[in-house]
Order: structure tokens, then C-alpha cells, then sequence
């Protein structure tokens, strides 16, 4: 079997992830996030992934992946190894996080475990700020069961019986999403905290007077959002967005998650009315949604149980004292984030708001923060009379309804605004300013693999390429026309673009690599992506292994590539990092006879990125660039600290911690080096003499 099932692939990432929160050199409340990350990814596949397979077999379907599996053989794989790791992140929780928090003076406590001042604590706030919150909803027999919020918490609640031999009587607490998960509680030391579950259990009879209260256990379950807007009936695509968030609220569970104690006759209860099968219930032995812990790793102090902090370092290339017109006419210019700063392109955007000589800014938005500058400056650029034109992709997943907010404030301040392309989602990541300047109109182009999102920007590893190469910026404009209007696909002199050219450029940049092998040449192919599932791509990959050519693969997620094969990969390395930061990059690079190309890109190489999405392939011209991106790509082969290696199997083999070897950890590398280039900079600008000149206005 050539090919790795990319669900299967999916949980695998999701393993590494839920290593490092079983990984006792990293600080415990960094564990404690990678915990809660894992949770946070499993609701999300769920929804999407999990839910579109559950419908393709509901209807019958038996379209087969890769690997030759129906939806139905990929759901019961599913089933049995999500419950596997389900079983692992509680015993994580359970075994090693909790008591290590707990010695550390960061304490989960039982109601069992009480102390009297807690106890008396705990009697003011029920009464003061859960009893008067949370409503119960009793279940009659008959009627429709209520519907219950996505990903929400519950209580269920088995009552007794009206009389002997009657049915049990049943009732839901909806506890909701929000903060109010966890509560203080008085402590000597540290930080001491009870579950908002916890507390509606221990004063479970206040909300039934009178009635015995037989069982309360918490619950949640989880609905498909695999769902998408009609484009080719919907008249407007926004109002289409809408009724699709909707109907995520209505739509069909996929997940039970449910206390481990829950009784028999309570599953089955829930199961009946929320018509899930039993593989469809996951029991936990531990509070139920582990996302929400994510909370706790904010709470203040504990600084010794967190990652060392690495603030970003100062780009050498950006002179604060100048405009950043100023400085992208003085070269090009490479971001390397979140180890250097996002505030260059941030300035970038504010200052062409501001700026007189700016005629127009255009910009593709994907996913962007809550309290974005970026939008705050396009909402200010056009209110002072610029043309602006902002593509919103209102079908960005999960970002749905921030997006349709953002989009009707710009037009409301005369932006204007295109909502994505139809049949396809608009990822690709590019900015152009158009400015009038003495010697005419000039373009200054912003090309990145990151969204513009000044938060996930020092979370994610991405790049940024600020550059005036009038070349790219006219293909940058054709692209944005291409997209914005009703022009045709264009030829461009150096882009590519999905869905039309970019899985050919990359095929053809793969056949030359190795028809310059079978001629005898040196030929290498190095690249760093997010996920890898277009056959077309691996089969070339595959034919370049079996021609000699040696393959340096950095996946993050999805692999469904078998490296190491003898006969079919055995030239191909596969690499995965997880580390403090989520590894965003996409950066290509192929020897070329020497020439040595790398490219930037949006799109990972996915049948959805190269076929479904408009996405951009970026080439970098300058040298000096290009090798600083050479040395990332390298860095991410030599980790010998958190790099994985992808086995032909699909799992995945731990780094040996080297011995004899210099241990080599690429993030923290890459940081180092971002702050040598900081202080290289500074000593150089110690050792220059610099003269003062007569103020004097900046090229118009």
C-alpha cells in the first residue's frame, strides 16, 4: 500500500501533540496547554472530519480513500483509536498533571476534599452565582428532547421514579461554554480551584426539591459542521454563511462524551435520544472537555512551571527611525515569525492608512484577531478617502461569524469588499499599497504563509516577504484583479497560483530535480508544510526517490506519504516538529542545477489546497533571502530534540537524546540566530558614523 489513510494520519499528529504533555522535561503548565490542545483538536475533527464521514455513510456512500477504506471502515478505525487516546490524555491528566500542579500549589479540589472555610465559600457562590444562572429541564416522556448547544457542558440527572416500578425520570443542566468553569476557593498557599460541574453535583437536590436525586453526571456531545453554503443557489453569500451557522447548531451529533460513571441506564437513555451508536459514546475518567484547561495556564504566578519567555527580536533590516516605505525601497525584507516581530507589517498597513501619497491598499483577510489594527487601519484608510479593497473569506472555518462582522464594518466605511471567490476558498496570504512617488506609481507587496493576525503571529511559525520587485508586484495586481473582477486566470511571469498552475509548477520543478539526477547532476528537494496528502505530489515525490534524488520532508500534521520504503521512498526523510510553537511555514526549495530555487506558499499539499482553494506560490529572488530560508529548511532535518521521524508505517519514532552528538533544537535555534542578527545589527550601528542632515520631506 503506497498511501497513508489521512484521518489515521490526522490522530497520529494529534499524538505528538499529546506526547508533549506526557513529556516530563517540558514545564508542567506548558503540559497542561499541550493537553488542552489536544481536546481542542479532537473537537474540531469531530465536527469536520468525523461528521463529513458520518454522512457519506448514512447515505451509503462507499467512496474509498487512498488506502481503499470506505467512510464506514475509516469510522470504526477512528472509534477504536480516538478511545485509545482518550484513555491516554486522562491518564496523563490523572496520573502526572494533576498531582504535579497540585505539589506545585495549583490545586484542583473535590467536594469531598473540602476544607470548612472552602466549604462555606462554595455555599455563597452556589447560591449567589450558580443557583441563580442555571436552569434544569425536565425530560417528559414523548417529547422532543431539547436541543442542546454544541460542544456545550451538561448535567444529566436521573431522578426518582414517581412511583415503584415507573419509569426513572430525567433531566438536563446546560452549564455552557464560558469561564465560569472554574472557581477560586480560599487557600493557604497557591492556587486552589473547584469545577463548575463539582459544584453543581454536590448541591445537586437545591435544584429538585423534594425529588430524590439518583445520578448527576456531567456530559457533552458534539455536532457536524461539515456543512457548507449552496453557492450556486445561495443570492447572497453572506446571508448563505448565516443559515449555515444555523444549521450547525441543529445538526446531528457525532460524539458522546460522557462521565466515566454514568450508569448504564443513563448512556442508554442519552444515546436514545441523541441517537448515537455505542462506538459514537466516549467515557472519561477525568472532566470532560480538557479545552477548557487551557484557562488555567493564564493563571498568574507559576512562572517557574512555563517556557522560558522569548520575547520577538527586531528585524536587522527594519530601521524603526524610517518609514516603512523607507525601508522596503532600501531592500527586501524577510520576516522570520514569531521569533522577529509582525509590527513591520502592522506599521506597513497603519502607516499607508495615514499616508498622503497612498492612492490604494488591497489586502486578502482569511482569519484575523478580535481587536485586529490591521482592520482598524483599512476601516481608517478608506473613511479618509483611499480606495480599498478587502477580500473577506466568509468561509474560513470557525471564523464564519468574526468574519461577516468585520466585512459589514469596512463596507460600512467604504471599503470595498469582495466575499472570497465562488466555489472556492481565497487562502492566499498578499497585501499590495500603491503609492505615488517622485519617480511614479510604486507598489510595495506584503506575501506571506500567515494570516494577518497580529495574536497568532507570535504563536506561529510563519514567514513574511516584503518586497517593491516590480516584476511580483504586477503579478501580484493581476492575481488580485483575477479574483476580485471576472477577469480570466492569468499567465504570470513568476507566481503560481491553485487551482490552476500550482500543482503544475511543482510537478515540473519535481521532474527537473530528477532528470538532472539520471543525467548525473546533484539534485535535492527540501520542503516544510503543514500537511501532505496530493497523490499526484507524493507519486512524484516517490518517482524522485526511486531516481536517486534525496528528499528532506518537514509535515507537521497530515502524512500520507510512506517514506522509507524500499524501492519506492527510501530517499525520503519525513520530519515532524512539534514544539512551542504551532509550525505554520510553507517553504520549497528545489537545487535546480544550482541554482538553488525556494518559494514561499499559502497552500500545503493537499488535493483541497491545490484544487479548492485559491492559494500562491511564491519565488524568492533575492540571495540573501533565499539562504536565510535555506538555513530554516536545514535546521528543521538536523532536530534531534523535538523532531520526529515518520515511519513507513504511519506512527512515528522519538528523537534518541544525542549522547556524543550537540543536541540541536530548531525553534530555539532559529531564536538564537534572530537574536544574533539584533545584535549584530546594533554593534554595527555603534561602529558607524552617522552625520546629522537637514530635515527634509520623504520621497512623495
Amino acid at each position: 500500500m503506497k498511501y497513508i489513510n489521512r484521518e489515521l494520519s490526522w490522530l497520529e499528529f494529534n499524538q505528538r501533540v499529546l506526547d508533549e504533555a506526557l513529556d516530563p522535561q517540558n514545564p508542567l503548565l506548558e503540559r497542561l496547554k499541550y493537553l488542552a490542545i489536544t481536546g481542542s483538536n479532537l473537537d474540531e475533527f469531530f465536527m469536520v472530519r468525523v461528521g463529513g464521514l458520518q454522512m457519506l455513510a448514512k447515505r451509503g456512500k462507499r467512496r474509498r480513500d487512498l488506502t481503499g477504506r470506505t467512510p464506514q471502515q475509516q469510522l470504526t478505525d477512528i472509534s477504536r483509536r480516538v478511545h485509545r487516546m482518550i484513555d491516554d490524555q486522562y491518564a496523563c491528566l490523572r496520573d502526572e498533571l494533576e498531582p504535579g500542579l497540585a505539589a506545585a500549589h495549583l490545586r484542583r479540589v473535590r467536594p469531598e476534599d473540602l476544607s470548612s472555610d472552602q466549604r462555606a465559600v462554595l455555599q455563597r457562590v452556589f447560591e449567589q452565582e450558580v443557583f441563580p444562572v442555571y436552569t434544569p429541564m425536565a425530560i417528559q416522556p414523548g417529547e422532543p428532547f431539547p436541543l442542546l448547544a454544541n460542544c456545550a457542558l451538561h448535567m444529566a440527572v436521573r431522578l426518582e421514579p414517581e412511583s415503584d416500578g415507573a419509569d426513572p425520570r430525567y433531566a438536563v443542566i446546560p452549564l455552557g461554554t464560558g469561564p465560569a468553569r472554574f472557581f477560586r476557593l480560599p487557600s493557604d498557599q497557591g492556587y486552589h480551584y473547584i469545577l463548575l460541574e463539582d459544584v453543581v453535583a454536590n448541591f445537586a437536590a437545591d435544584f429538585f426539591p423534594g425529588i430524590p436525586v439518583r445520578e448527576i453526571v456531567p456530559f457533552r456531545l458534539t455536532r457536524n459542521a461539515d456543512l457548507s453554503v449552496r453557492e450556486d443557489v445561495a443570492a447572497d453569500l453572506m446571508v448563505g454563511m448565516e443559515e449555515v451557522l444555523d444549521a450547525r447548531r441543529q445538526s446531528d451529533c457525532v460524539r458522546l462524551e460522557i462521565a466515566r460513571e454514568a450508569s448504564r441506564p443513563l448512556q442508554k437513555f442519552l444515546r436514545h435520544a441523541l441517537e448515537v451508536s455505542a462506538a459514537e459514546v466516549y467515557a472519561a475518567d477525568g472532566p470532560l472537555d480538557l479545552s477548557a484547561f487551557m484557562r488555567l495556564t493564564s493563571v498568574t504566578g507559576f512562572d517557574e512551571l512555563r517556557y522560558e519567555n522569548w520575547p520577538p527580536r527586531r528585524c536587522p533590516e527594519v530601521d524603526r527611525t524610517q518609514s516603512m516605505f523607507a525601508n522596503m525601497r532600501a531592500g527586501p525584507i524577510l520576516l522570520s515569525l514569531p521569533y522577529q516581530g509582525f509590527e513591520p507589517v502592522v506599521r506597513l498597513i497603519e502607516e499607508a492608512a495615514d499616508d498622503p501619497h497612498v492612492l490604494a491598499i488591497k489586502i486578502i483577510l482569511y482569519r484575523t484577531s478580535r481587536k485586529s489594527p490591521i482592520v482598524a487601519a483599512l476601516h481608517r484608510a478608506a473613511e479618509q478617502g483611499k480606495t480599498v479593497t478587502v477580500l473577506v473569506e466568509l468561509k474560513a472555518r470557525f471564523d464564519e461569524a468574526r468574519n461577516i462582522e468585520w466585512a459589514r464594518q469596512l463596507e460600512q466605511a467604504g471599503v470595498q469588499v469582495i466575499y472570497g471567490v465562488k466555489g472556492l476558498k481565497t487562502h492566499a496570504k498578499v497585501g499590495i499599497i500603491v503609492r505615488r512617488e517622485t519617480g511614479g506609481i510604486r507598489r510595495y507587496v506584503h506575501f506571506a504563509t500567515g494570516n494577518y493576525n497580529e495574536v497568532t503571529a507570535r504563536l506561529y511559525s510563519d514567514i513574511s516577504f516584503l518586497t517593491i520587485d516590480e516584476e511580483l508586484a504586477a503579478d501580484a495586481t493581476a492575481f488580485f484583479n483575477a479574483i476580485t473582477g471576472y477577469s480570466q486566470p492569468q499567465t504570470y511571469r513568476h507566481l503560481a497560483a491553485a487551482p490552476f498552475t500550482l500543482r503544475d509548477r511543482l510537478l515540473e520543478l519535481i521532474e527537473g530535480e530528477i532528470v538532472r539526477k539520471k543525467s548525473g547532476q546533484k539534485a535535492a528537494i527540501r520542503a516544510q508544510v503543514n500537511s501532505l496528502g496530493d497523490p499526484a505530489l507524493i507519486d512524484a515525490l516517490y518517482h524522485a526517490s526511486q531516481a536517486g534524488v534525496p528528499v528532506d520532508l518537514n509535515v507537521r500534521g497530515i502524512c500520507c506519504l510512506r517514506p522509507g520504503v524500499p524501492g519506492l521512498s527510501e530517499n525520503i526523510r519525513v520530519v515532524s516538529i512539534l514544539d512551542r510553537f504551532l509550525e505554520h511555514s510553507r517553504i520549497f526549495y528545489f537545487h535546480h542545477g544550482g541554482e538553488e530555487l525556494v518559494f514561499l506558499s499559502s497552500a500545503d499539499w493537499m488535493p483541497r489546497n491545490l484544487d479548492r482553494r485559491v492559494e500562491l506560490l511564491v519565488p524568492v529572488p533575492d540571495t540573501t533571502l533565499r539562504q536565510q530560508l535555506i538555513v530554516i529548511l536545514k535546521s528543521y532535518a538536523r532536530d534531534n530534540v523535538k523532531g520526529r521521524r515518520i515511519l513507513p508505517d504511519g506512527t512515528y519514532q522519538p528523537p534518541e537524546r544525542p549522547k556524543r552528538r550537540k543536541h540541536h533544537r530548531h525553534q530555539l535555534h532559529l531564536y538564537q540566530l534572530a537574536i544574533q542578527a539584533e545584535q549584530q545589527q546594533q554593534r554595527s550601528q555603534r561602529t558607524m558614523f552617522e552625520p546629522h542632515q537637514a530635515a527634509g520631506r520623504e520621497e512623495a
